[in-house]
């Protein structure tokens, strides 16, 4: 495929590259083991932190890159188009965590948590309840205020990305019922607080690597101060931060399609059959065009969202049609790139088959393809 990056800045197109770089030579050896072993290495995950790929958009006064949303973007296609495992750990940490702290944390927790979020300290967003998937306010998680001012939080959260490695909680409970959605706060839970447990490790089809939890809180006492935002507005919070994180999903399965269709190539025109290379038969040749033609759609479908999110700009639909466009054709780029193995495709020795199982999830997180549809169609109206 050629090459997409003109459509940025030369400074984006580097740093794009530094990331596919470092993804080919350190991230590369290691994916299939983590990927057995369900279980994403700690080496690399310091190294993460240490190129800045894990506060991208902190300020660099607080230790971070003080980058872009954008540069965000293409660190999570560029990872993703070797292991959108590795893509999703980046993105939750950037486009949800990250987010949530930059956009309704007050000075003084931006001070305590910022530094440490740039460095060394893994965050994971805690929304998802059994009772509340799609319909995300509809948790159970609630908040009780104390005399003391402080809050017990009971409940448990399921699916929860980052969850084994974090050390950070952002945590959705309702602090009164009678409110409904609008009794919905935000608290910061830091990782060795009393009550607060990992629960049940899911094992699972795709992005096996990245972490998936339970969280179980147990009279899990938080301080006033460690609320973010205003008390039952914490459904503006999730609302806003998850538009954002459709974005980040979009680009991993950009990066993910990508790498499926680049493998698919390099297959295409090294294997023999009937005494000529795959690539020279037009089934083939007008395959990867087609493919080559929806991931192109996606890139731009993409970038176009990031760059209205960076330009304060509305960008709700076009974060819902990113993400919506982007799982569909990253299922169907992995599922034909397979084909295009024939057999070889099947094994876990060829890339093919576990981009064909990470591409899955696309469909399903951060908003299922319906509900970005549903989105797609009020903002339409509007």
């Amino acid at each position: 495929m050629s090459n997409p990056l003109t459509v940025i800045s030369e400074e984006e197109s580097f740093f794009f590259h530094e990331v596919e770089k470092f993804a080919g030579q350190r991230l590369a050896p290691q994916v299939l083991e983590m990927d057995e072993q369900q279980l994403f290495s700690r080496e690399l995950l310091a190294e993460f932190f240490a190129m800045g790929l894990m506060g991208i958009e902190i300020p660099s006064s607080y230790g971070g890159a003080g980058g872009s949303f954008f540069l965000a973007i293409l660190a999570i296609e560029a990872l993703a188009k070797v292991d959108p495992a590795a893509a999703v750990i980046v993105d939750v940490q950037n486009t949800l965590v990250n987010n949530v702290l930059s956009q309704w944390a007050t000075p003084e927790q931006q001070q305590r948590y910022y530094p440490r979020l740039a460095k060394e300290l893994l965050g994971c967003y805690c929304l998802t309840e059994e009772s509340s998937g799609s319909d995300a306010f509809a948790l159970q998680c609630k908040a009780d205020r104390q005399k003391d001012g402080s809050y017990l939080v009971n409940g448990k959260k399921i699916f929860i990305t980052n969850a084994l490695e974090a050390s950070l909680y952002i945590v959705f409970a309702n602090t009164d019922f009678s409110q409904g959605y609008r009794g919905i706060t935000t608290f910061l839970i830091d990782k060795g607080t009393s009550g607060l447990a990992l629960g049940k490790k899911e094992d699972k089809l795709g992005i096996r690597s990245s972490s998936t939890c339970e969280v179980i809180l147990n009279n899990v006492r938080v301080p006033a101060n460690n609320i973010v935002g205003e008390v039952g507005k914490g459904y503006k919070i999730a609302i806003e931060t998850l538009n954002e994180g459709r974005i980040g999903i979009a680009a991993q399965m950009l990066g993910l399609a990508t790498g499926a269709w680049q493998g698919a190539m390099r297959y295409a025109e090294q294997r023999q059959q009937f005494g000529q290379k795959l690539n020279n038969f037009q089934a083939v040749q007008f395959k990867l065009a087609e493919l080559a033609t929806d991931i192109e759609a996606t890139r731009l479908l993409v970038y176009n969202a990031a760059r209205l999110k960076d330009s304060n700009k509305p960008f709700t639909k076009e974060a819902a049609m990113a993400k919506y466009f982007s799982s569909q054709v990253a299922e169907r780029v992995a599922s034909q790139a397979l084909e295009i193995y024939g057999g070889y495709g099947f094994i876990k020795e060829f890339p093919a088959e576990k981009f064909y199982r990470d591409a899955k999830i696309g469909k399903l997180y951060e908003g299922t393809s319906n509900m970005q549809l549903s989105t797609i169609f009020k903002q339409l109206n509007r």
